[in-house]
């Protein structure tokens, strides 16, 4: 039984975060070879792993959050998911538009990420039972 629903938002952001990754793999190695440059392709592949990274730790957030109910664990969910939206989008938006007004979100994502992994991990500390 799952105690928060707060934990059931982080499992389908994840599911469709890991699920959108996947898809822009196989389209940036089968589709999109012809037409985008190797630095945007590049961009893209880091881009991929960077977003399955965010999904996994967003996806064990929310199974520490079935377990335990903890405001930290609300905002390492929050913060997570913020971080694999500004930063992915960023970098996917500069790859296939080459504006460079879209790479000034990523580092936005970023400090989401540090934001949201800093009170995940927190959680996990051993002098908190």
């Amino acid at each position: 039984m799952i105690k928060s629903r707060a934990s059931n938002w982080s499992i389908v952001f994840a599911g469709v975060s890991g699920a959108l990754a996947v898809f822009l793999a196989a389209g940036a190695a089968h589709g999109l070879k012809d037409r985008l440059a190797a630095v945007d392709l590049g961009r893209i592949q880091t881009t991929v792993r960077h977003q399955i990274w965010h999904a996994l730790a967003l996806l064990g957030t929310a199974a520490l959050a079935t377990i335990t109910s903890s405001s930290w664990l609300r905002v390492a969910g929050y913060g997570l998911a913020l971080a694999s939206l500004l930063f992915c989008s960023g970098l996917y938006l500069l790859s296939f538009t080459g504006m460079a007004l879209f790479g000034w979100v990523t580092p936005l994502g970023g400090r989401s990420f540090m934001a949201g992994a800093g009170p995940g991990h927190s959680r996990l500390a051993p002098w908190q039972t």
